[in-house]
């Protein structure tokens, strides 16, 4: 049975992300995340969703935040979806790679499942940054053996009607079509009552 309330033995679910994640610019309740933890009560899996996104964070600094966010809610499946900021800053793919696997690393050794979501560049960073970025994220995904979103903004960035002003962040209604591109993927980890 589905409980109105979130109780303490209901399984965690928490999104490591940035300000797609954090629903940036729209209201909270219209972020995919949210709309996640909507589904998932339709859907009778018993839950708890828990957003550990900040705008504007890196893979750096969602690694770093990564032990405290572990040991507050003791999650089952983390969702990573971090490495925009650090393409739209240029960072080195390498540096990237490896904040990123560190989080796959930390979490699996805490027993935790995990799945990756990609991101995909602007076409002004140049088709061979944008597809080192591709590769990197199916590197990750099959080294660690865990599912990946290949782009968590698909059939979203390219059509403006679905993002923002700035071209960056999804609206509300784009945020709807972020849970479809994460939903198949997230739905094979997850454990029905």
């Amino acid at each position: 049975m589905g409980h109105g309330h979130a109780s303490a033995n209901e399984p965690v679910i928490l999104v490591l992300g940035d300000s797609i994640s954090a629903a940036w610019g729209i209201n909270t309740e219209q972020g995919w995340v949210a709309l996640l933890q909507q589904r998932l009560k339709e859907k009778k899996y018993s839950y708890q969703v828990i957003n550990a996104s900040v705008s504007g964070d890196t893979s750096r600094t969602g690694l770093n935040r990564l032990d405290n966010a572990l040991k507050q809610h003791k999650p089952s499946i983390v969702i990573v979806a971090l490495g925009g900021n650090d393409g739209l800053r240029g960072l080195p793919i390498s540096e990237t790679e490896s904040s990123l696997s560190s989080i796959i690393e930390k979490s699996q050794q805490a027993g935790l499942s995990v799945l990756l979501a990609g991101v995909r560049l602007p076409p002004n960073y140049g088709v061979y940054y944008n597809s080192q970025f591709a590769d990197m994220f199916q590197r990750l995904a099959s080294k660690y053996n865990v599912p990946l979103v290949p782009k968590i903004l698909g059939q979203v960035a390219d059509n403006s009607e679905l993002m923002q002003a700035d071209r960056t962040h999804p609206t509300a209604e784009g945020q709807v079509q972020v849970l479809e591109n994460v939903w198949p993927s997230l739905e094979s980890l997850l454990e029905k009552e």
